[in-house]
């Protein structure tokens, strides 16, 4: 089976099934999430990541929970209901998809206050379904479009995971290469290990080895000398939030190859569904970024690698500025400068 038909996110009414992608490459563990606890702990520990993902798994996530509540009444179910959606609101902070798809769930809610609490919560179910199956479309439909901005023969070099098991379905900056590869293209990838959690070397490696993409792996502080050689066409990466001047916020280390990728006249593209375009934060200096556990860094995977008592500041995400992005890949089209009035014409 190819590594883009691969499910991350399942949901079977009883369970929601999660793909532990702290446990890849090298075990391929699926978990079985029946708690709304477990699914706090999957979301915050990485074991589900990628803004699309935690946004399926969130909507999943109230599916479940509603379907576990005994009120019997709406106004009372609509109570628990905040509870656990505010509950697993506070998962993570940065990535924008899961506040959308919980909103989008709660709409579902509102919407359909006039009938019984059992059609509710199977409306619920139906619902959350039909994120993932969007979320499917969108990423095709990303890649279509940023195919259009590749050439057989190219070289590209993308940072952390934006693919298939980020996603429903074939990733945001993954979809083009994967697309690419159907097609017979020739499209090698360089992939950043991403510290400090490797999702790089981990993730992005094990998927596109799956697909038979030819991929190589470099540190990240290797990025500046393969641009100098000109072993790269293009940089492509997906993001978590986007500000409504297309500010983007991404796995930190994103900004500094968007200035190296400018240095050295190499396009910078962003892959994005408008689900993680925030219009209503206006500028990336507002975009709330989640800072992590320093024990990430002093102890990665478990064995110590700085001296005890070492202070650490571990953010997880940085924020590239519009000016260093080429053009910002969508389901809906390819926008470029001024992000301030293009991205606009995206939600008319």
């Amino acid at each position: 089976m190819d590594m883009i038909h691969i499910e991350s996110v399942k949901y079977d009414g009883t369970k929601i099934i999660l793909l532990d992608q702290t446990k890849l490459p090298l075990e391929e563990v699926y978990l079985e999430i029946e708690t709304l606890k477990e699914l706090w702990d999957a979301i915050f520990e990485l074991k589900v990541r990628g803004a699309p993902a935690i946004g399926i798994a969130a909507a999943y996530g109230v599916a479940l929970g509603a379907s576990q509540l005994t009120e019997t009444d709406y106004a009372s179910f609509f109570v628990k209901y905040e509870e656990i959606s505010n509950y697993l609101a506070s998962s993570r902070p940065t990535a924008v998809n899961l506040f959308w798809a919980l909103g989008r769930m709660k709409k579902t809610l509102v919407d359909n206050k006039n009938i019984s609490i059992p059609e509710i919560k199977q409306i619920l179910h139906n619902e959350a379904d039909a994120i993932k199956k969007d979320d499917a479309k969108i990423c095709a439909s990303i890649g279509q479009y940023g195919l259009t901005l590749l050439q057989d023969g190219m070289t590209l070099l993308t940072h952390c995971n934006a693919g298939g098991i980020a996603t429903a379905k074939y990733g945001t900056a993954l979809a083009p290469i994967y697309l690419a590869k159907e097609r017979g293209m020739d499209i090698k990838v360089f992939a950043d290990e991403t510290r400090p959690l490797l999702q790089g070397a981990r993730l992005t490696t094990w998927e596109l080895m799956k697909a038979g993409v030819d991929v190589t792996l470099i540190t990240d502080s290797m990025a500046a000398m393969v641009m100098q050689q000109g072993k790269v066409d293009a940089v492509i990466v997906g993001c978590d939030r986007i500000a409504a001047n297309g500010d983007t916020a991404n796995k930190i280390g994103t900004y500094g190859l968007a200035v190296l990728a400018q240095k050295h006249n190499i396009p910078f593209y962003v892959a994005s569904p408008l689900s993680t375009i925030d219009m209503e934060t206006s500028t990336g200096a507002e975009i709330p970024i989640e800072e992590r556990s320093a024990t990430e860094i002093t102890h990665s995977f478990g064995k110590q690698t700085a001296p005890d008592g070492v202070k650490v500041f571990n953010p997880a995400f940085d924020v590239t500025p519009n000016d260093l992005i080429t053009a910002i890949i969508t389901e809906k089209g390819i926008i470029q400068a001024p992000y301030s009035e293009n991205l606009k014409t995206l939600f008319v």
